[in-house]
């Protein structure tokens, strides 16, 4: 195998294999170098979204929705269930065939790409010069026109609560529980959090989730974030709000958790505690000192818009360079950079990254919330539909949220659209496409959408702006 390729990617995450794939599909000899390894101790292609992350943690979203489902509302319409029960360890096992089939396929994406996949670490070195390790055997140095860094995301760890994998885990560990915490903590109501939290608490699990903020979901529209605590809470999970988490002791097979608020110092006892606090940049072994690349005040590898990093020839994407740590973000900074290696010129716009929280109901969001459009002065028009008089979310028995369009004073263009409600995460492509066509909220209400459907609430809020919505009293415009 030759030492010289036009395209090295040190990892191979969304952003780091979807380079690489684009690469060796435009004619350029690519490889691809990535450390993961599956519970078989082969090579687990995918990075955290593949094998710890994104799609692991939808598996047990979905299931266990399905099992609160059947438990709690199937009676509703009509449906009896008897001898419900819950095998943990087999849901786990489903998630990891889903895992295990999804980093296969990399693999054969690879093979098939013509992808030159090389299982170990890669260290990058002056002048494009890679150091490859592999797992077992010898190193070898490599060169490449192109390097493209992708080495991802890793847990933020705090001194608190230290992972022990055991009482205490992070966001992998709470993956991984063969059976149901009685009592279940939570450190942080970020989207990790309350995706996990979700998940425990709707398998039976008391959960607490404490978080540092005062605000819930200071990320998301404010009105969306305010109904979605009070859905949350009346689900059962107890979200604490401006807590300070002290210390995490281990004591008796159980973990006392210290931690105080503006009322003063208290302590919980839960059976597991998951900490959540977000996740951090992994740079580790990835550079040596006169690679040139550079990292920015927060850990980050520094780039500009086209993801060019202060080393000639060398580029950085996802999670490891500015902007939010999202799989789909990695994926275009990846396919973008692979293309302009080959003499194209896309771009990606960071102003129409969508956002999901794969709750039940699920939050997604595209653009500027109000709150923020409040904040630069920016005149707007609000226009809202809720599911609870949408057809489709009637029939369904799934009511509860609402979609808000937010359309620019002057020239109507939207600005930002915001969903609380069933399927979100599939709704806000809509908004995603109106925005990078410059769309007008007019524009989403001539459009014919099919009836009955979730999606009709996209196309009445978008009527709602110019106070034309057919299926609700219509407000004065704000």
């Amino acid at each position: 195998m030759s030492d010289s390729f036009d395209v090295i990617v040190i990892g191979a995450g969304p952003a780091g294999y979807h380079a690489a794939i684009r690469a060796a599909q435009l004619g350029l000899n690519t490889a691809c170098i990535d450390k993961s390894l599956g519970k078989d101790g082969k090579p687990a292609y995918g990075g955290t979204c593949l094998n710890w992350g994104c799609i692991p943690s939808k598996a047990l979203l979905d299931a266990s929705h399905k099992y609160a489902e059947a438990r709690d509302h199937f009676a509703d319409v009509g449906i009896g269930v008897s001898g419900l029960s819950l095998d943990v360890p087999r849901m786990i096992a489903h998630k990891d065939q889903v895992v295990s089939k999804l980093t296969g396929g990399i693999a054969g994406l690879f093979k098939a790409n013509g992808v030159t996949g090389l299982p170990g670490t890669g260290k990058l070195l002056a002048n494009r010069q890679v150091e490859y390790r592999p797992h077992e055997g010898e190193g070898r140095m490599l060169q490449a026109a192109h390097v493209i860094l992708a080495p991802g995301s890793v847990p933020v760890s705090i001194p608190p609560a230290p992972i022990d994998d055991e009482l205490i885990v992070d966001s992998t560990g709470a993956l991984e529980f063969q059976s149901v915490p009685e009592r279940l903590g939570v450190i942080g109501a970020g989207v990790i959090g309350l995706e996990l939290g979700s998940v425990w608490n709707r398998l039976g699990s008391q959960v607490v989730v404490l978080e540092a903020l005062e605000d819930f979901l200071p990320m998301a529209d404010q009105r969306i974030a305010r109904d979605a605590l009070k859905l949350f809470q009346g689900q059962g999970l107890d979200i604490r709000l401006g807590t300070r988490v002290m210390g995490a002791k281990k004591k008796g097979g159980a973990v006392e958790v210290s931690y105080q608020d503006k009322e003063g110092d208290h302590s919980l006892t839960v059976d597991k505690l998951i900490v959540a606090v977000g996740r951090r940049p992994y740079t580790e072994g990835l550079l040596a000192p006169d690679s040139g690349v550079n990292l920015d005040e927060r850990g980050f590898l520094f780039v500009n818009d086209r993801c060019v990093t202060d080393a000639p020839g060398v580029y950085a994407v996802g999670d490891v360079v500015r902007g939010p740590m999202l799989a789909h973000k990695g994926m275009e900074e990846g396919i973008m950079v692979a293309e302009r290696i080959a003499g194209q010129k896309p771009l990606v716009n960071y102003d129409t990254v969508p956002s999901v929280i794969y709750t039940h109901p699920e939050i997604a969001w595209v653009g500027k919330t109000e709150q923020a459009l409040k904040a630069g002065g920016e005149a707007y028009n609000v226009g809202s539909f809720p599911f609870s008089v949408s057809g489709r979310a009637l029939a369904a028995n799934d009511t509860e949220g609402m979609v808000k369009v937010l359309a620019d004073a002057k020239t109507d263009r939207v600005l930002g659209v915001h969903v609380l409600g069933p399927q979100a995460s599939e709704l806000i492509a809509e908004a995603v496409i109106a925005m990078e066509f410059d769309a007008c909220a007019e524009d989403l209400g001539l459009i014919m959408f099919a009836h009955p459907t979730l999606s009709e609430a996209v196309h009445e809020a978008a009527l709602g702006v110019a106070g034309h919505a057919i299926h609700m009293v219509n407000r004065k415009r704000k």
